[in-house]
């Protein structure tokens, strides 16, 4: 008998298309994994095991399976976007308890591709932290489960890391989908602005906030991609030659880049030359206000999604990073800051086609109650471990990461790579170079 468990979201697709797998089979097969192995990594905050079983019979009887993108494929959903018939808590006991009318329209998308959502997936409150844990649960990196999975998308990250699902959709406001895939050996591309619909919250965090992939492969990540986007991305007829524009410097100072990740950049950097491509040193010319400037926007994000909510039934660290954004909130509505710093970055790539940097700093920090700490330890150790992804957000550029590399204890590292805005596809063809010249492993090895 074949299993599906451990299989790309393409080869399942194609098996149920060609009709040598059932959506019921696969979707059978993925669910009693979960129930198997998600008590050690808390990637779930709802498993729809009856639910997930209905859909995928009704997806087998669809007159248009043999068409299906995504036919069987099952899928999760990060906990702050609508799924019908289903809580949307965001990770904190403050949101109401009421299951969503409808979906969002990139889970609409999905379940129109034939993709069968088997649960929800845990979130720090409120998307804020870039380590998940919270009052829904604590979701652990499947390589090494006493460190964090990363945040905010950390649950989808575990769950196709400890391969419970072959892909998952999360968001991305300041490194979301790139914090958890670098940490849970996954890729992930953040779009640019206006690629994906958005929705994710009041404002999308001033329209930084991008839905996305994570996925195993490229070629999941691209299809995943290709169906929330509405649009194919399809490699281009000739592989053209790229500038590349290698860099190993933190935006932030002070903050400095540990020898795994600043060696998967190398790594990465090689494997382009051999590849054909101009590769060199060049640092982004980072300002020095760059750190105030992602400050205060992630904060008055926070501070415009705790509106209407019970602060009594917030945790601490929240209540203290949204006080902190309210006095930000009006400033940062104009977009000045971002569009300055968009001006300030554009001529660097004018001149480099992709840069290539570090997906973060360090490893994840240990999976603990991060929730219960205060505020200002909370952002030391966030911006320690991560301070080479809010950038991105705050231009509205394209950015992927892609794993590369280990640590010492065998986890994965990870390489960024960022483009100018309408540069997906070049994105996926650098990412499938590197992909193809030095393959990683899928899933982490739980068994």
């Amino acid at each position: 008998m074949t299993s599906w468990v451990g299989r790309t979201a393409a080869e399942i697709a194609a098996a149920v298309r060609e009709k040598r797998a059932t959506p019921r089979e696969v979707v059978a097969e993925h669910l009693a994994r979960i129930e198997k192995l998600d008590g050690r990594i808390g990637a779930f905050r709802v498993v729809r095991a009856e639910a997930a079983l209905a859909e995928a019979d009704e997806v087998g009887s669809r007159g248009d399976l043999g068409e299906l993108s995504l036919a069987g494929v099952p899928v999760a959903v990060k906990d702050n976007l609508a799924v019908r018939g289903e809580t949307n808590r965001v990770g904190t006991a403050a949101t109401p308890d009421t299951p969503a009318g409808a979906d969002h329209e990139v889970v609409a998308r999905l379940r129109a591709a034939g993709a069968v959502v088997v649960g929800l997936t845990n979130v720090p409150e409120l998307c804020v932290f870039g380590t998940t844990e919270g009052v829904h649960g604590t979701s652990r990196n499947p390589w090494d489960t006493s460190r964090t999975a990363g945040g905010s998308s950390g649950g989808s990250a575990a769950a196709v890391a400890a391969g419970l699902v072959p892909i998952a959709l999360g968001n991305d406001g300041m490194g979301s989908l790139r914090i958890p895939a670098a940490n849970c050996g996954l890729v992930t591309l953040k779009p640019g602005s206006g690629v994906v619909p958005a929705g994710i919250s009041d404002g999308d965090w001033f329209g930084m906030s991008e839905n996305g992939p994570l996925a195993t492969t490229v070629e999941d990540a691209r299809l995943l991609l290709s169906v929330i986007a509405g649009t194919d991305f399809l490699r281009r007829d000739a592989a053209a030659t790229l500038d590349v524009a290698v860099s190993l410097r933190s935006p932030l100072a002070g903050v400095t880049i540990s020898a795994p990740y600043a060696n998967a950049v190398r790594e990465a950097a090689g494997l382009l030359i051999k590849a054909g491509h101009q590769v060199r040193r060049a640092d982004p010319p980072y300002p020095l206000s760059l750190g105030v400037t992602s400050l205060a926007t992630w904060t008055a994000g926070t501070s415009v999604d705790t509106q209407g909510l019970d602060p009594r039934l917030l945790a601490r660290r929240t209540r203290v990073h949204a006080a902190i954004g309210r006095r930000f909130v009006k400033s940062v509505r104009t977009g000045r800051a971002r569009q300055e710093l968009r001006e300030r970055l554009e001529p660097f790539f004018a001149e480099h086609d992709v840069l290539a940097l570090p997906a973060l700093a360090r490893r994840s920090p240990k999976a603990e109650a991060w929730h219960e700490r205060g505020w200002l330890r909370n952002v030391l150790v966030n911006t320690a471990y991560s301070p080479l992804t809010p950038p991105w957000n705050l231009t509205g550029w394209p950015a992927m990461s892609v794993p590369l590399g280990t640590l010492p204890s065998g986890a994965p590292t990870a390489v960024q790579l960022v483009a100018r805005p309408g540069s997906e596809t070049v994105l996926l063809e650098v990412a499938e170079e590197l992909e193809r010249r030095q393959p990683w492993r899928r899933t982490a090895p739980l068994d």
